[in-house]
């Protein structure tokens, strides 16, 4: 173990201490358990690949021909708000993933390891930009299928599927935190879909956020999500010419936005989750 040391730990008793490469070393290992997972429960799998596409289907198709956007096909406009929509319900993963240690006694085990105190949490939410790399790549070349295009340039369009795994990494904090909070496998999942739902909707990622009414469109307008919805559409090259720039200075930026809210997130909730992990026990 390298002499350099940066947190206490115990290990069977015995007090010890963590550098960077065993903390490194270890959030590899917790990262690998959780991504092996992809071909040991296949459940997991149909999850990650099947539901991007039904959402792209669905939405392209059921709502295609029904709503007008000056200057573009609906299907264009729509994609960035799908990929917004299932990297943040992929953040989900986390907190339930964390949620199902807890109840089966696996995360007293981790505690009683010589393993960095936030080896488990980072390693948990490395794994997961993994599931959401697959879906963002399922739903892409679906939304290609469909007659989605990326106008901008290739540099660009790396960007804006970067920044979208950015903003689900920080979401999955969130969802660390709280899946150490709550009994259940069940409770995060329903505790998700109260929150990421209305955060989705009530965004510009389906319609856009002036055809909303007074209160609704000003949330939409500061509303994170529809920040990196509109940072996808702008790196993607989904803009069309002549649309009216948005009046509020989180559209008129949104990648500057969506980078405060990911610095922000990640500072507040991944000290939050790992100091509620050192206190949390088996339920």
């Amino acid at each position: 173990m390298s002499q350099t040391a940066i947190e206490p730990t115990t290990a069977g008793g015995a007090g010890g201490r963590i550098s960077w490469r065993d903390t490194l070393s270890d959030i590899g290992v917790i990262a690998h358990r959780n991504v092996i997972k992809i071909t040991r429960v296949p459940e997991v799998l149909v999850f990650v690949l099947l539901s991007p596409i039904m959402f792209v289907l669905l939405f392209a198709y059921v709502f295609g021909n029904s709503i007008d956007i000056p200057g573009t096909t609906y299907r264009e406009f729509l994609i960035a708000g799908i990929f917004a929509q299932t990297v943040l319900f992929g953040a989900t993963f986390t907190g339930a993933g964390i949620a199902e240690d807890m109840q089966k006694g696996i995360i007293d085990r981790f505690k009683s390891l010589p393993m960095s105190r936030s080896a488990v949490l980072a390693g948990r939410t490395a794994s997961d930009v993994i599931y959401n790399v697959l879906s963002v790549a399922i739903m892409a070349l679906t939304g290609l299928a469909v007659g989605w295009r990326i106008r901008g340039s290739i540099l660009e369009a790396v960007g804006g599927f970067a920044l979208l795994l950015l903003f689900a990494y920080a979401i999955s904090w969130v969802m660390a935190w709280v899946a150490l909070l709550v009994p259940s496998v069940e409770v995060i999942n329903n505790a998700s879909f109260m929150v990421i739902f209305p955060l989705t909707f009530v965004a510009n990622t389906f319609v856009p956020a002036e055809d909303l009414p007074g209160p609704l469109q000003t949330f939409a307008e500061w509303n994170p999500v529809s920040a990196v919805t509109q940072a996808a559409r702008e790196l993607f090259g989904n803009i069309p010419p002549g649309t009216p720039e948005p009046t509020a200075w989180s559209l008129q930026n949104p990648v500057l936005y969506t980078l405060i809210w990911v610095v922000i997130t990640v500072a507040v909730f991944a000290p939050l989750s790992v100091s509620r992990y050192q206190r949390s026990s088996t339920r």
